[in-house]
This record gives C-alpha cells, sequence and structure tokens, in this order.
C-alpha cells in the first residue's frame, strides 16, 4: 500500500494596516500580530483559499487541491492555522495565500497571510509554530522593555542567529545513525 505524502503549512495572519494607527506605548510587533476575530472559520478559510485558487490555476488548479485540502488547527487567539495539504499541490496553495489579501469573512479586514513554515509531518510544523510564538513573546517583551529590535530581524531572523542555526544543524546527528553499532568500549568490557 502507498502511502499518501502530505505537507503541512504553517500560516500567520498579519495586519500590516493596524501599524498605522499604533500607540506610542504599544509594541510594533503586538499590533502586527494581534488577534484574528472568532467570525473565522475553518470552513471560511478553506472556501477562500479555494476560491484564490480557482481565480489564480483555473478549474485545473481547483481541481488538484479540491479533495485533499484541510485546515488541521486553526488559533484565532494567536492568527495562526496549519493546512494539510498533498505534497504536489502545496506550491498551489502557497501561491493563492499569497494572493489573498483580506480576511474571508463579511466585512473582512485587510490582512497578508504569510507562511512561515513547510513541514512533512504535523509535529514538525507544531514544533515550529510553538518555537516562532516564543520568540515572538521574547521580541515583544523586548521592546516593551525599551531594548527596541529590528522588527524584520525578528520576524526573518537576524543573519548571526541564521549562522548559529545552521552551525548546531550541520553538527547534529540523528540518535538513529548509532543505533545498530557497538561502541568499542563495549567490546573490550564484555
Amino acid at each position: 500500500m502507498v502511502r499518501i505524502k502530505e505537507r503541512y503549512l504553517l500560516v500567520n495572519i498579519l495586519y500590516p494596516d493596524a501599524l498605522k494607527n499604533v500607540k506610542p506605548n504599544e509594541p510594533d510587533l503586538a499590533v502586527l500580530h494581534k488577534p484574528t476575530t472568532n467570525d473565522l472559520t475553518p470552513q471560511a478559510i478553506l472556501r477562500a483559499i479555494r476560491e484564490q485558487v480557482r481565480v489564480l490555476f483555473g478549474d485545473y488548479g481547483s481541481g488538484l487541491i479540491e479533495r485533499n485540502l484541510l485546515v488541521k488547527y486553526l488559533s484565532n487567539a494567536t492568527s495562526t492555522f496549519i493546512l494539510r495539504v498533498h505534497r504536489e499541490q502545496y506550491r498551489l496553495v502557497w501561491a493563492a495565500l499569497t494572493f489573498m489579501d483580506e480576511l474571508p469573512i463579511k466585512n473582512g479586514q485587510a490582512c497578508t497571510f504569510r507562511v512561515v513554515h513547510v513541514g512533512g509531518t504535523m509535529r514538525k510544523v507544531e514544533t515550529a509554530a510553538i518555537r516562532r510564538h516564543k520568540a515572538l513573546k521574547l521580541a515583544v517583551e523586548k521592546q516593551m522593555a525599551g531594548k527596541e529590535s529590528d522588527v524584520l530581524d525578528t520576524l526573518f531572523g537576524s543573519s548571526d542567529s541564521a549562522h548559529r542555526m545552521q552551525g548546531v544543524v550541520l553538527d547534529a546527528e540523528d540518535e538513529d545513525d548509532n543505533a545498530g553499532e557497538v561502541d568499542e568500549e563495549e567490546e573490550d568490557d564484555g
């Protein structure tokens, strides 16, 4: 039996228009990542994505994503959702999200849908979501404490942190790689 391969897209909803009316004591990041209204439902998101794919790619694109597009998680408090889509069609959905510019509800507010992570398993995407929200929380706390950090560095990561992360990933080793091997020290003892 063949396993169906899927991709999970972690999507943040950002509100850039809210930055125009920001109060002096409010951090920019908190305003940009404000909570989404409870009127936004998974069904509304799916309807809007399907409509946008139909507009961009016609009936062909609409037919490709029709059966395997699903909202696995939606948090209105964090303005985050996770989509599941077939591996070959995730770029169509990503393109549709890029062109969506308002919430798919009545009198929807202007917003930006930003795909921040693409993963092969739900667990990896959940881990990425938790890691991003912890980093966002720390950045907002820094801004509140008066230690202004660059908004773009916070959202996209600074070049220093990217180099550090790359070094960590290159030095990492899977536990499964050494599962079948016996250390030389263990051979000598037994």
